[in-house]
């Protein structure tokens, strides 16, 4: 048994960690505003199987997110990992997902939330989410809307681009979200809204980047 250490010792203390052991990836907390190019459009029933692959080739890099995202939703689209990774090089504040009803149903297992997370997708926009992986979507610090109305999925293309105002008052008074729709140009092409059915708890979370961040600032 070794008793706890004093701060100013335990931050010396060196964790040796093997060549495939990374730490685990931290989710910035919620923006202001975000404009966040749609680099994903899916259908429904999307699995957490076709989100991130199990079986032994994914199973040695589950404690490894930055190997283990390269294989982020490639059953869907092979491109999806070079997509995201150019968002990030080209500044933007992260990306987005589109998908249709029942997203993330199957497995509950958190690297479906943790791998997109590191590559930058801020918000996964759906018709409907199977519920343990929205849940964990709020804990990585993503969030998870769902339309108000269904009918605007279809008006939306990939590489479209979203811009999205506001989202810490959202979060604070859980009012809509309001989203505009633009070509890559930032031509506007239409404004919806997602639904804020988050209780008050979950909202607090999403503003702080997810449930470790909000732990560590001391939430409940």
């Amino acid at each position: 048994f070794i008793p706890p250490l004093p701060p100013e010792k335990a931050a010396k203390v060196e964790i040796i960690r093997g060549p495939n052991i990374k730490e685990c990836p931290q989710a910035p907390a919620s923006a202001k505003n975000l404009t966040i190019p749609v680099i994903l459009k899916a259908g429904d029933n999307i699995s957490t199987d076709e989100i991130l692959p199990a079986g032994a080739k994914m199973l040695p890099l589950r404690s490894n997110i930055p190997e283990i995202a390269k294989y982020t939703l490639e059953r869907v689209d092979p491109g999806f990992y070079a997509n995201a990774m150019a968002a990030a090089a080209d500044g933007k504040d992260g990306s987005a997902v589109v998908g249709g009803d029942n997203y993330g149903q199957g497995s509950s297992r958190e690297h479906a939330a943790l791998a997109p997370m590191y590559l930058g997708v801020r918000v996964v926009l759906v018709k409907s989410f199977a519920r343990i992986h929205r849940a964990n979507l709020i804990n990585c610090g993503i969030l998870p809307l769902i339309f108000k109305n269904p009918e605007d999925y279809e008006r939306i293309k990939q590489n479209n681009v979203l811009y999205m105002q506001d989202i810490d008052l959202s979060l604070k008074t859980g009012n809509p979200f309001k989203i505009t729709c633009t070509d890559t140009q930032g031509t506007e092409l239409f404004t919806f809204e997602a639904l804020n059915d988050f209780d008050e708890r979950t909202r607090s979370i999403l503003a702080a980047g997810g449930l470790s961040a909000y732990t560590r600032g001391g939430g409940q």
